[in-house]
């Protein structure tokens, strides 16, 4: 079966209501039985087709019951309101797994445990994230606020570095770790303080993650 071209490449800044270092990376159950999060990235380089998607920023928010696999999970997704008719199906087609390899990106695995999918917003999407320093602000007036820290000793304040590698990860190969807190106020209302987060470089094509 062929499937339309596309890539992404960006920097990606995720944050959900597990302990630091997040137990679903590890195969392991999540740490308060069920899961949350909020995902921002920014699309430096990326292409659907003929369709570029340069420049743009999406956001997600996810909620399950219980672990991810277990399914059942509830999303919202929120795209830059500059993205034209045709970069909005873009990238709607890519973030709900369409055009991919079953397996093969975060997105087509999550897609697969979805069972509510809200009407997704185009609205305008303030986004900053600094890999090197675990450094990341997203908001959404109204909706949703986001942030990333570094991991700080207990003991003196100093910040911890610390990175995740996942050689055959279906998200990233490399992450950085770090502490995320969250608010939204959307369709799907979540929160966390001081929780998993993480820093990540993605490259993504249909046939999944370019290492």
């Amino acid at each position: 079966m062929s499937m339309v071209n596309w890539q992404l490449q960006g920097t990606e800044f995720a944050t959900c209501n597990c302990d630091w270092g997040c137990p679903c990376q590890f195969n392991s159950l999540p740490s308060r039985g069920h899961c949350e999060a909020v995902v921002s990235m920014r699309v430096e380089h990326g292409h659907f087709k003929d369709v570029t998607l340069d420049d743009l920023c999406w956001v997600g928010v996810f909620a399950w019951p219980g672990a991810i696999h277990e399914g059942n999970g509830r999303c919202q997704v929120f795209v830059e309101d500059k993205a034209t008719a045709a970069q909005r199906e873009a990238l709607l087609t890519i973030l709900s797994g369409g055009e991919t390899v079953p397996g093969a990106t975060v997105f087509q695995v999550f897609s697969s445990t979805i069972s509510e999918m809200y009407e997704p917003q185009f609205v305008p999407i303030e986004f900053s994230v600094d890999v090197e320093a675990r450094q990341a602000h997203t908001r959404i007036a109204g909706v949703l606020e986001a942030t990333g820290e570094p991991i700080r000793s207990p003991i003196n304040g100093e910040p911890l570095r610390a990175r995740l590698t996942l050689p055959d990860g279906f998200e990233f190969t490399e992450a950085e770790i770090a502490s995320g807190t969250y608010q939204t106020h959307g369709a799907i209302e979540i929160n966390s303080a001081q929780s998993h987060g993480h820093f990540a470089r993605l490259h993504f094509t249909g046939q999944g993650v370019v290492r």
